[in-house]
């Protein structure tokens, strides 16, 4: 039997999401509690479509959360979605939950409160534009907060500290781990005989917090900046 998904917010994000979701042949209902939006959804998704405030027990409950494998939380307002996913943590033991951010400022509400995974569009987009900066020589790319770890990206410069070493010479502390090295148009795979040089992007897996220590160990010039 395929999962059962449960998503809140009929808004092109969830009416998108639905229909890819239904395509593949999920089982999806999806929550609305705009009369214009909610009748565009039940024309084409018919009885998968339900209107009312996603927040609200009874609304919830004719969707059909106590069953609901997923619940994806993508309205257009952060304090509903942290509203409905908590209910579904808390009140209906739901396993796995997604939550939209539609404003970055209140991540860290989400985190506090144990909402996630999050999906933030307008960080996604500012992560994009940060990556094509040249001044920007460590960027960070993936986060694991449970696992309290991140996948940072860092950019050599031609007066890196680590220039001209080899990664033997460059002995990491335990944390920090070099998983690859992309060099022009190939992958390189980290040996102890590789040496580094300008250009190259390296992809590195580190306790979360570490920053600074990874930028003074690889990245900074020879005037100490990042």
């Amino acid at each position: 039997m395929n999962p059962f998904i449960l998503v809140i917010g009929g808004g092109k994000v969830g009416a998108n999401l639905s229909r890819e979701l239904l395509a593949n042949d999920f089982e999806v209902v999806v929550i609305e509690q705009s009369i214009r939006k909610y009748a565009a959804l039940e024309k084409e998704f018919e009885h998968a479509a339900i209107m009312g405030d996603g927040t609200e027990v009874t609304v919830l409950e004719m969707a059909g959360i106590a069953r609901a494998d997923y619940v994806i939380a993508v309205t257009g307002d952060d304090e509903d979605n942290i509203v409905i996913c908590q209910l579904a943590i808390e009140k209906y033991e739901v396993k796995n939950i997604i939550a939209r951010v539609n404003n970055p400022i209140n991540q860290q509400t989400f985190d506090l409160l144990g909402v996630k995974p999050t999906v933030s569009s307008v960080r996604t987009i500012l992560s994009m534009v940060e990556h094509r900066l040249p001044h920007q020589r460590l960027l960070s790319l993936l986060n694991f907060e449970e696992e309290n770890i991140q996948v940072v990206e860092c950019i050599l410069s031609d007066d890196s500290v680590s220039v001209g070493k080899t990664l033997r010479d460059l002995p990491l502390p335990q944390g920090i781990l070099l998983v690859l090295i992309l060099r022009e148009h190939e992958s390189v795979i980290p040996n102890g005989d590789v040496e580094l040089r300008p250009d190259d992007h390296l992809i590195i897996i580190t306790d979360k917090g570490r920053e600074d220590e990874v930028c003074d160990l690889i990245v900074r010039d020879r005037e100490g900046e990042c």
